[in-house]
């Protein structure tokens, strides 16, 4: 099955405080935490091509590009939405942007790998 290019998909959050800088241990602030933000956008690419890989294919993470541009209180919506740019080979590569009501909060790229899951999983053996 052929991966559409342009295709997009969003998800919110609404930011709890296991979302935070402190809850995550990336900081000492109690706001959306920036790793949470990349999880945030990696769950989008992941959505953006759902029901567009063959049999026993997935995708996994290989690159991430985000810049973090303003902070997200806890109990604000955030949302991030991932669209494939660019398919080169096996390797998808996705902008992404997240906004809250305030405005754009992050922005960047994340590069996904097309592989069999069988012979993915077999490499931890």
């Amino acid at each position: 099955m052929p991966i559409r290019h342009g295709s997009s998909a969003a998800v919110d959050l609404v930011v709890a405080d296991d979302d935070t800088a402190i809850a995550i241990r990336s900081g000492d602030v109690p706001v959306l935490a920036t790793p949470r933000l990349v999880a945030l956008f990696e769950e989008a690419a992941v959505a953006a091509v759902a029901g567009q890989l063959d049999e026993g294919m997935t995708t996994v993470g290989m690159r991430v590009q985000v810049d973090h541009l303003a902070p997200t209180a806890v109990g604000s919506t955030v949302t991030a939405e991932a669209t494939l740019e660019r398919i080169d080979g096996r390797r998808l590569v996705f902008t992404v942007a997240a906004r809250d009501s305030r405005g754009l909060v992050g922005a960047g790229k994340v590069t996904r790998v097309v592989v069999d899951t069988d012979r993915f999983l077999d490499k931890l053996s």
